[in-house]
């Protein structure tokens, strides 16, 4: 039992040794009239651990909520989705974006994502969002 605990100890520590966190945000462009803020910044920002090459999986504050979103890298591209914790189904996003690595492990990120289902007035309109991230 005793080997049993140590092993399973070791391979989470050696797990967490070579994961790749990420720091992401949204830059939101402040409304008609007002000035820019840091909240403009730190509104959406979030973390995000990569599971391998290909998939990373995180959680994003939005507004007073969280959300879940992942990505599956695709070449150059990645595909994402977000939803928040509640009703999940309802409120799906997908999009497409790409990671241009500007200095080091920073990324300035130029994305598109739209709404999966419609409103309750019909309408699905997407939008495009640059956002930044930090690897480490």
């Amino acid at each position: 039992m005793k080997k049993m605990f140590l092993t399973m100890a070791l391979a989470f520590v050696t797990m967490f040794a070579s994961a790749q966190f990420m720091v992401v945000t949204t830059i939101d462009q402040p409304e008609e009239g007002a000035d820019w803020e840091m909240s403009n910044i730190t509104d959406n920002i979030g973390i995000g651990y990569q599971l391998n090459d290909k998939i990373t999986v995180g959680a994003v504050k939005s507004g007073e909520d969280y959300n879940l979103w992942g990505r599956y890298k695709i070449n150059f591209l990645y595909i994402s989705v977000q939803a928040p914790t509640d009703s999940i189904a309802d409120n799906l996003r997908v999009g497409v974006g790409y990671s241009l690595k500007v200095w080091k492990d920073l990324y300035v990120e130029p994305n598109y994502s739209m709404p999966l289902n419609e409103d309750s007035e019909g309408n699905r309109e997407g939008a495009l969002k640059l956002g930044v991230a930090y690897r480490f």
